[in-house]
């Protein structure tokens, strides 16, 4: 019979429970890499998600700057109420985010313009709308916080894409009559080359201080009536129509009025003239176009000077390249091919056809920039929108 001391030595040599220590040990680690990785990994998504959504508010707001109303940044203005209706569409893990007309905000870029838009999205206790944790709970960590910031800027565009195959000379400085209007003819040079007295100017878009070009702001809801030039006559609505790359005739010039051609034109492009009459393709490629969005038009009211459309942007909007009048009268005077150059784009948008002519308004719009490409000009007309931040 074994005594007290043999028992004890036996239970000192026995390892039989270790394995509980061991499986009750690797149970808590497995369970903690558990939490771990389900919460953490739902919080990395979490956080994926609300960027998204402060993106794309803040480019929503940034486009509203460029195309509704530059100056309006109250809270009820179209920058602000963009930026939070798109920021709210983007929802964090099944919830959306909490974004109040002060997360809305319009710092200055570093060259001291207001061309900025920053926008700040929650999901957090202060706001009442915490993600709630799966596993983290059992240790105490029953939500948890998150939130996100973005800024984008509308700033001036060096580059266009979608430009139609004709061209109107930008907007001058007038000193022959009282104003500038639309019946106004540039008039610059004698036959021989020499200045006429009081010579009209037409300065570049970077010549901030000087520029008279067309405005998205000041210009917005004006009418152009559109009908081929004719004479080498310089006048604001005196279209010409020049040859894009791959031309292949009029189905092709039809065609690059019709849809958008994807190529990229930055500012001082060159245009070719095209030598035949093109107004036959030009009114067909705009018939083309109206079709597209047949109950598009142009709200002449306070608060729109705008279009209204069904679809999300209308295809009846696009940008009209403008030559500058200047270099083109010199070459007209010197007897060699005038020189058209893209010296800016606004945006138009089609009212109607009336016999030959075309019928719209000038709109703000949008342009790109392109990073090979020289700076933009200051007093361009579209403005590009970009992430900064």
């Amino acid at each position: 019979m074994k005594g007290p001391m043999s028992r004890l030595r036996h239970l000192r040599r026995d390892e039989r429970g270790i394995s509980l220590l061991y499986v009750t040990t690797g149970f808590l680690s497995f369970f903690a890499a558990t939490a771990l990785a389900v919460d953490v990994g739902m919080m990395v998504t979490a956080r994926s998600q609300a960027q998204n959504a402060a993106d794309g508010g803040a480019l929503a707001g940034a486009i509203a700057l460029a195309l509704d109303d530059f100056d309006d940044r109250t809270v009820n203005g179209p920058a602000v109420s963009a930026a939070i209706s798109v920021a709210h569409e983007n929802i964090v893990i099944g919830e959306d985010v909490s974004v109040e007309p002060g997360d809305v905000t319009f710092p200055a870029a570093p060259n001291g313009q207001f061309n900025r838009v920053r926008v700040l999205v929650y999901r957090n206790e202060a706001r009442a709308n915490p993600l709630t944790t799966f596993i983290s709970a059992v240790f105490g960590m029953d939500v948890a916080n998150m939130a996100a910031g973005a800024t984008a800027h509308a700033a001036p565009a060096n580059a266009m894409t979608c430009v139609r195959p004709f061209t109107i000379p930008d907007k001058w400085e007038e000193n022959q009559d009282p104003a500038w209007t639309m019946a106004s003819v540039f008039r610059r040079y004698t036959n021989r080359g020499a200045l006429v007295p009081n010579p009209d100017k037409y300065y570049l878009p970077d010549d901030e201080d000087n520029y008279e070009g067309y405005d998205p702001v000041e210009d917005k809801g004006t009418r152009l009536v559109l009908r081929a030039g004719g004479g080498n006559n310089i006048q604001p609505t005196f279209y010409y129509s020049w040859k894009m790359a791959e031309d292949i005739g009029g189905d092709f010039y039809r065609e690059n009025i019709a849809e958008c051609n994807q190529a990229v034109f930055e500012y001082e492009s060159v245009m070719t003239q095209e030598p035949g009459n093109m107004v036959g393709p030009t009114v067909q490629g705009i018939q083309d176009l109206i079709v597209q969005d047949p109950n598009a038009f142009w709200e002449d009211e306070p608060g729109c000077n705008c279009v209204r459309t069904q679809q999300a942007r209308s295809p009846r909007i696009f940008p009209i390249p403008l030559y500058d009048p200047d270099l083109y009268d010199q070459g007209k005077i010197n007897g060699r091919n005038a020189t058209l150059i893209m010296r800016n784009w606004i945006g138009f948008f089609v009212e109607s056809l009336n016999g030959n002519e075309v019928v719209g308004r000038i709109t703000p719009i949008l342009g790109t920039i392109n990073p090979d490409a020289g700076p933009a000009p200051a007093g361009v007309f579209p403005l590009a929108v970009q992430l900064v931040e």
